[in-house]
């Protein structure tokens, strides 16, 4: 035999390779190979403490300016397009007269804020410079969730239950939309599909992936997803594909109606929904409050094939625009439609409703989706197709929840510890909520005075301040957005990193709402939310629903004492920016008179007052109804009608009683003129915890409202037992309380059988009791002298007296 010569290494290891290569296999590792680590390192949880903010040299020329080719490339921006409908006003802004009071600021408070040589006092909206001692970090603790952890049954009982509270043929499941992977598998046209390439869209979200198929097919749909997953796209893109596969006769009708419960939103959606139209011939027109009614009139007047519009508006429009009419509306958006059927606007819904085609396509989306039947059952859904992607209770995955705590007493700390989480930590890239109007100014006044670019958005504003301060904020001109609860639904602001909560939110769902401007399309985020001992349930909530651990933010007492000195300073400042501001609003109020007085001495006749669909009783009435206030203000409001001298009644007008209520309110004054500014800090603070609690009750009170009966009725019959599983069933009903609540066929007859011969009854009797004169025929019938009719009475029986 012969011996079997041995290869050397180098040619065995080549040939390995070359196996490996061809075959696609992984060789195996010898024991003193080395290895290369191809592995990720894993993110490190990133802690947000105190830094310094480095200031930004701003150049003269930006490298990246370039020329536009045309004029239509110069007006495709649609931020451009949209300020077409914007009313231009000139009007002082804030940060001059606050950049004013800086330049006057006195010699201790200049002192007090210039913490390093290179600081300019006179100079407004420099990067606030921190000392050494506010670099001290915070002390961060991870809230645990309390109480036994439910066992998961492998049943999936809760589940069950839940999907036993609705009809089971009401809703239908959507399919599962797994395989879908990209756009080009929906057969979307190629004006769509190429808008889609310029917006950067590569891969379908979850809901646009299970929604779009299905809204092809012309179904209703009622659809929930996690806030910046993409909804907008998801309802446009189908709508749109409708409109261009089926294009309208040759008269133009508008087509599709998106209705939207705040200005800002429609504004989004009118943006969105112009690049998607950028392709092709579609007329895309807008219809919110605030801007120019003239525009907008142009515009509905050529019939647009798609209309967004916020309900108050879109019904001016109805009423008083000639030529505009929702009778050819083929498709029904609701977008946050659980805003949009809520109480504060049911009649304008109603109203909205009636005027657009039966035969429509209607879809409802929103974040926090309540699928209650009577809800959907509003806007007639028929057979709609739910698509819920995720649990609409839970905020994103990748947002890192935190809060502070206000100890008991200590609410005149707000505004010290907002001052100094922003100065300190959360430089730029911040929105700011708050609950009240007043607040929101006041703290953008406070941030601009400790040199911090802040800009705010609320309803006292007019329509083009807050859309400026919105593109200020998007455009990183301003680091810091103070808002109410307008910004807190569907705004996608790209590069939000931190959200604050000044009060708690009324409600998880708001909650819900406001933390997720930021963490949004897959990008981390932060939430601080400041939490008194008033708020406790809502924090439990929070963490009780959390996926991922939530920390408590401690900051240094030394830190907050420091802000709470620098608040105090500033309040004469603050005071002085208000008074100039109520000065010059003044102003303006007596040049609008003085203008409509000369205009009335002219001779120059007004404009008709616009029509509305509801009287001035009824607006009156349902605004009282909407209030929210303490129920002792009934009393205040009796107080304050008109008193006339000669009544007898009890609200007479007491002339003693007056001047004691007027001199009441001076104490009041003066007293308000002592106060300390921490007393008057902790008063603004309880101010906004006292709104937030009335509108919570408010809420309680529509939750608790009794049902209609009909639906016990219909329950009993159906043999479903609505209530969950464990707990006790409720008394039976009386058999009163049976006939009074069955609304079946046979009791419907039997209800009508018995009234018909109730009236009968009571229309006999009443001729009994009556004397009324007889015919010559029943006359001689009660006589009994007719043969026909001998031995049979009529009219009242006769006495038997002497018939024995």
């Amino acid at each position: 035999m012969k011996k079997s010569k041995k290869l050397p290494t180098k040619n065995v290891k080549s040939t390995h390779d070359v196996v490996d290569k061809k075959y696609d296999l992984v060789k195996t590792i010898n024991e003193d190979e080395e290895v290369e680590n191809l592995s990720e390192e894993s993110d490190v949880e990133v802690e947000y403490q105190p830094t310094k903010l480095k200031n930004q040299k701003k150049g003269d020329f930006d490298n990246n300016f370039k020329f536009v080719s045309s004029v239509s490339e110069y007006n495709h921006d649609t931020w451009d397009d949209l300020m077409k409908y914007v009313k231009k006003k000139n009007r002082g802004k804030v940060d001059d007269k606050i950049a004013s009071v800086i330049k006057s600021r006195s010699k201790e408070n200049a002192e007090l804020f210039e913490e390093t040589d290179d600081h300019d006092p006179n100079s407004y909206n420099n990067e606030v410079d921190l000392s050494d001692d506010e670099l001290r970090h915070d002390v961060m603790r991870v809230k645990e969730k309390k109480g036994r952890k439910r066992e998961i049954t492998t049943d999936n009982k809760v589940e069950i239950e839940d999907e036993e509270d609705e009809p089971q043929d009401f809703f239908e499941e959507a399919g599962n939309n797994e395989d879908i992977s990209s756009f080009y598998q929906m057969n979307l046209s190629r004006p769509l599909m190429k808008a889609i390439g310029v917006l950067g869209y590569i891969y379908p979200t979850p809901i646009q992936g299970a929604t779009i198929p299905i809204a092809l097919l012309g179904r209703d749909i009622c659809g929930c997803a996690a806030t910046g997953t993409g909804k907008t796209a998801a309802y446009m893109l189908p709508t749109l594909e409708r409109l261009l596969y089926k294009p309208s006769a040759a008269q133009a009708v508008t087509r599709v109606l998106v209705l939207v419960p705040t200005r800002e939103l429609g504004a989004q959606v009118y943006q969105v929904s112009k690049q998607l139209t950028q392709f092709t011939n579609i007329e895309v027109g807008i219809a919110i409050g605030g801007l120019d009614v003239k525009a907008q009139e142009a515009v509905l007047r050529t019939n647009p094939d798609v209309v967004i519009a916020t309900p108050g508006r879109l019904i001016d429009h109805i009423k008083n625009t000639p030529s505009f009419s929702l009778d050819s509306i083929e498709v029904l958006i609701l977008d946050e439609a659980d805003r949009m059927l809520d109480e504060y606007f049911a009649e304008q819904m109603k109203e909205i409703i009636q005027s657009c085609s039966k035969t429509r396509q209607t879809m409802l989306f929103s974040a926090t989706m309540t699928d209650q039947v009577k809800d959907l059952a509003a806007v007639s859904l028929t057979k709609p197709v739910k698509v819920f992607v995720n649990n609409n209770q839970t905020v994103a995955f990748n947002l890192r929840q935190e809060f502070i705590r206000i100890r008991e007493g200590r609410e005149a700390d707000r505004e010290p510890i907002l001052a100094a989480l922003i100065c300190r930590t959360f430089h730029d890239h911040c929105m700011i909520f708050v609950q009240t109007k007043k607040t929101a100014h006041r703290l953008r006044i406070l941030l601009g005075l400790l040199g911090v670019k802040a800009g705010e958005l609320h309803g006292d504003l007019t329509q083009s301040q807050r859309l400026e301060s919105l593109k200020q904020f998007k455009d990183e001109q301003v680091d810091v957005l103070i808002a109410t609860d307008v910004a807190a639904r569907g705004l996608d602001i790209s590069g939000v990193k931190t959200v604050i909560n000044f009060v708690m939110p009324i409600t998880m769902e708001h909650y819900i709402h406001r933390v997720g401007r930021t963490a949004r399309a897959g990008k981390a985020g932060v939430s601080v939310s400041l939490a008194g001992e008033l708020e406790r349930k809502i924090v439990k909530d929070i963490i009780k629903n959390a996926v991922s651990p939530v920390k408590n933010r401690i900051i240094p007492t030394a830190i907050v004492d420091k802000y709470r000195k620098k608040v105090q300073a500033l309040e004469e400042e603050i005071e002085k920016v208000l008074c100039e501001e109520r000065a010059e609003k003044m102003l303006l109020q007596t040049e609008h008179q003085l203008n409509r007085t000369e205009q009335k001495l002219k001779g120059v006749v007004s404009a008709p007052s616009r029509e509305w669909f509801q009287t001035h009783h009824e607006r009156k009435e349902e605004k009282e109804r909407l209030s929210v206030k303490k129920s002792d203000d009934s009393e205040k409001r009796n107080k304050n009608k008109k008193r006339k001298r000669g009544d007898d009644s009890e609200d007479e007008f007491d002339p003693i009683k007056y001047q004691q209520e007027k001199k009441q309110k001076l104490a009041k004054k003066k007293t308000e003129v002592n106060k300390t500014p921490n007393q008057l800090a902790k008063e603004r603070a309880l101010q906004e915890l006292t709104k937030v609690s009335l509108v919570q009750a408010k809420l309680a009170k529509i939750k608790n409202r009794p049902t209609r009966v009909t639906a016990t009725a219909d329950n009993e019959r159906s043999g479903k037992n609505t209530s969950n599983t464990g707990r006790k069933n409720k008394k039976q009903l009386s058999r009163f309380e049976k006939d009074l609540t069955d609304t079946s066929k046979k009791g419907v007859k039997k209800l009508r059988y018995d009234a018909s011969k109730k009236q009968k009854m009571d229309k006999f009797d009443k001729k009994k009791v009556t004397n009324m004169k007889m015919s010559a025929d029943k006359f001689r019938n009660k006589k009994g002298l007719n043969r026909s009719n001998k031995g049979k009475s009529f009219g009242p029986k006769q006495s038997r007296k002497g018939k024995h």
